[in-house]
């Protein structure tokens, strides 16, 4: 049996950030336990390199890496998260929207072109995609307090420890690990962690409850990204910005890289369900002309093509996602307030964090905030004596 005083489900950003807070500390008794064989959770950057599982490669080094995650923060109103990517040394740029906009009502008439705006406060993107983030944090930390592979089946609690039931997916017959912590940060969703992970006992009902009713941030949404080898939209003064009531985009914008190759990326506006009966090669397809319609037949002919359906990743979605909400959700407690499972279990992940729930800023809110908790220097949202 493994023993640690504290076990981080979840190698997120929220996972790798408390892991780097309480290296901070000085605290090297803790371990990662990761589902994934990469580090990241909802934070990919498409590498641009010929191999087919590029998408899923977030690790590789490079300027051109595109978001098929989060792509955005915002510097003037997350000064936590500004601060720790000043800290980690890592580069930004303000999102391109010098231009104008394009907008389609209807498949009947031509695009419209008008004037562009400046989003504000300013949106920024981080040299060589959102996984620059992960990757500084995963540096910070030894290669080995991190656990990939590792499905975490079950936590039970067991008088003042907690024990983790671990599969390794690398292994054929899914060989288990056991692990004891003294506590436990849930750097997973709430709803993922409720359909994916054993309580015993179970945790109370109301908290539950809360937890099932949060939606997973990004769950039900999926992006299409074109490289290109130059941002010829700029040279017809557009800013790669659209909007489209058509679609399968339904709204689009300029994904380059400083220094890199072009690119134009987009939110689907296709429901989960209705994705699912189209292969990605059908959506290629149909994006492709979207943004042929939209900014020329130079659109008609990238280098690369990405599609991420986070709806169909298992590690992030569950069946509750794809009919539900896509907006943040409010923010549910953390922790029992009583019970066998107070201050034993707190969760980290973005969907816990009260000022920016579904953000990366929320990741690194709720990590913090959580391992000042295990740390005894401030207690986290708790639920005690709630009914609903």
């Amino acid at each position: 049996m493994n023993t640690t005083r504290v076990a981080i489900v979840g190698a997120g950003v929220a996972g790798l950030y408390a892991a780097y807070l309480l290296e901070r500390q000085g605290i090297r008794d803790y371990v990662v336990l990761e589902a994934r064989t990469r580090p990241g959770g909802r934070i990919l950057s498409a590498s641009h390199a010929p191999t087919p599982d590029t998408a899923e490669s977030a690790g590789s080094s490079g300027i051109d890496r595109f978001d098929l995650g989060p792509t955005w923060f915002w510097p003037a109103l997350q000064p936590e998260l500004d601060a720790l990517i000043t800290q980690l040394g890592l580069a930004r740029f303000a999102q391109h929207e010098t231009g104008d906009m394009v907008a389609e009502r209807s498949l009947h008439e031509g695009p419209m072109r008008m004037r562009g705006y400046a989003t504000s406060p300013q949106s920024v993107r981080l040299a060589g995609g959102m996984a620059a983030l992960t990757d500084a944090l995963q540096r910070q930390l030894p290669p080995s307090r991190l656990a990939l592979g590792m499905r975490v089946r079950q936590l039970r609690r067991t008088g003042a420890h907690v024990e983790l039931s671990v599969e390794n997916v690398d292994e054929a017959q899914g060989q288990r690990a056991i692990y004891r912590a003294e506590q436990v940060l849930l750097a997973v969703p709430p709803r993922l962690a409720l359909a994916s992970i054993e309580f015993a006992p179970e945790l109370p009902a109301p908290l539950a409850r809360a937890w099932h009713r949060t939606a997973t941030w990004m769950a039900a949404h999926a992006k299409y990204v074109a490289v290109y080898d130059a941002p010829f939209w700029r040279d017809r003064g557009l800013s790669g910005e659209a909007r489209s009531a058509c679609g399968p985009l339904v709204e689009i914008h300029d994904a380059s890289m400083p220094g890199g190759r072009a690119a134009l990326f987009g939110f689907f506006g296709i429901a989960a369900q209705a994705r699912r009966r189209l292969s990605d090669d059908a959506l290629r397809e149909h994006c492709r002309a979207q943004l042929t319609r939209l900014f020329g037949e130079p659109a008609a002919r990238p280098r690369e093509e990405f599609v991420k359906d986070w709806s169909a990743d298992p590690l992030t979605a569950t069946a509750d996602d794809l009919s539900g909400p896509a907006e943040h959700a409010a923010a549910p407690a953390a922790t029992a307030g009583e019970g066998v499972w107070r201050d034993a279990l707190v969760g980290i992940a973005s969907e816990w964090s009260p000022q920016f729930p579904g953000y990366v800023a929320g990741a690194i809110e709720a990590a913090g905030a959580g391992v000042r908790a295990v740390l005894g220097d401030a207690p986290y949202n708790a639920v005690k004596n709630h009914r609903r």
